[in-house]
């Protein structure tokens, strides 16, 4: 009888405690955002038109910033590289990063092509018209906006920092937050290379 009452005891010991740890990592554990939509778009280049349905089979990291920008975007763009040069070649043969300009007065395809430059091979300069450009910022969910500002340069245009993960068959996978650091940026590009 007692070899019983210990048994039951102990069962209901565990099945308490298996209840009680998973309630608590049900807790903790972040709901996944829900991503947007995403979707194709063509946008410009120094080298004419970059369409994203061309980039199918590859990995492709969006970016949406401007060349001005004094510190957000070479931030980001500069732990892109990082990542970049930790890729095998034939990784980094299927990954682009589109480095999307949401200052169209000030960032010309040649710009681009210069600022792009400093960071990576891989990192391809893009805009486009203003209405073009809302649409595409709205549909992978990144926001801006022109502010004045007392300075030579006139303006400056506040903006959203995460990298926008687009997966091989041209889905919207991931968001990757500012401050992103390269390993964390490799582990998400192989996940979608596989």
């Amino acid at each position: 009888m007692r070899r019983i009452v210990l048994l039951t005891t102990l069962l209901l010991f565990f099945v308490t405690l298996t209840v009680v740890i998973g309630w608590r990592m049900a807790v903790r554990a972040p709901a996944s955002p829900a991503l947007p939509p995403g979707g194709d778009f063509t946008l410009v280049s120094a080298d004419g038109p970059v369409a994203l349905a061309q980039l199918r089979g590859n990995v492709v990291l969006l970016y949406f910033g401007y060349a001005s920008c004094p510190d957000v975007c070479p931030t980001s763009l500069a732990l892109t590289a990082q990542a970049l040069v930790r890729l095998t070649p034939a990784e980094l043969a299927r990954v682009r990063v589109l480095f999307i300009s949401v200052d169209p007065e000030r960032d010309t395809p040649a710009k681009l092509r210069q600022y792009a430059a400093h960071f990576h091979a891989n990192v391809i300069g893009v805009t486009g018209e203003p209405a073009v450009l809302a649409g595409i910022a709205a549909r992978y969910g990144a926001a801006y906006r022109k502010q004045a500002v007392d300075s030579a340069q006139g303006y400056v245009v506040d903006h959203s920092s995460f990298t926008a993960v687009v997966a091989p068959d041209g889905r919207l996978v991931a968001q990757l937050a500012h401050g992103a650091q390269p390993e964390e940026i490799v582990q998400t590009v192989r996940r979608w290379l596989r």
